[in-house]
């Protein structure tokens, strides 16, 4: 498989526009990526613009801290189904997590829940940055227990992004049937490849062209 069918290109950018919506369909179809992750604002346009294209459609929810309410969080999910999500990127309760509480777990059953209903597929966003080793491990598992398809190291926001220990280490604690995705500061090829060999399934990042120029270059 080629590395462009890893990549997810990604534009989370607070300050993006429509003219960012549609480069982001334009050099995707082109470089024929898995799929392009964007803001849920956006999902409805990106639909409409992307029409009959293989493209996966990816938003995130609860982003970029993971701690609104559960309900918000559902309701949220819903309406990106409804406007054309087809891939759904959770940011796990950290703060709940972190407590102890058992909610951070109830809170992702959920979530698979509802997004399996749909047909859709959902990624819990553990955002490795603010857990210990010891979490990492906790929090992949609870992932995997509560239904999710991938468990995502990063949401770009946090200090640090992947690492490729982190990926390797969350890899040998979770069945093959979870899929791992690397996200937040994959700039160039050696890092990606690097990433997909210690065990990521789908790459999250900004610069995919940047990846697929220099894999043309090899």
């Amino acid at each position: 498989m080629g590395i462009n069918a890893y990549i997810e290109q990604t534009n989370l950018r607070p300050d993006l526009t429509d003219q960012h919506i549609d480069e982001l369909i334009t050099v995707s179809e082109k470089w024929n990526f898995h799929g392009i992750c964007l803001p849920p604002f956006w999902v409805k346009r990106a639909a409409r613009e992307m029409g009959r294209s293989e493209l996966q459609l990816i938003t995130v929810i609860g982003f970029p801290l993971g701690y609104s309410r559960t309900e918000s969080k559902l309701i949220e999910i819903e309406k990106a189904i409804d406007d054309g999500a087809n891939e759904l990127d959770i940011v796990m309760n950290i703060s709940a997590f972190k407590t102890g509480m058992p909610w951070a777990k109830i809170e992702l059953a959920k979530c698979a829940q509802l997004i399996h209903q749909s047909d859709a597929m959902m990624k819990v966003i553990i955002e490795t940055a603010y857990l210990s080793d010891e979490e990492i491990i906790l929090a992949a598992k609870m992932s995997a227990d509560a239904g999710t398809d991938f468990v995502k190291t990063s949401s770009g926001f946090a200090p640090e992004g992947a690492k490729l220990e982190q990926i390797k280490l969350i890899r040998s604690h979770l069945s093959s049937q979870v899929g791992i995705k690397a996200s937040g500061g994959i700039k160039n090829l050696q890092m990606a490849q690097q990433m997909i060999d210690a065990g990521a399934d789908r790459l999250g990042v900004s610069a995919g062209v940047a990846i697929m120029e220099e894999k043309g270059l090899d």
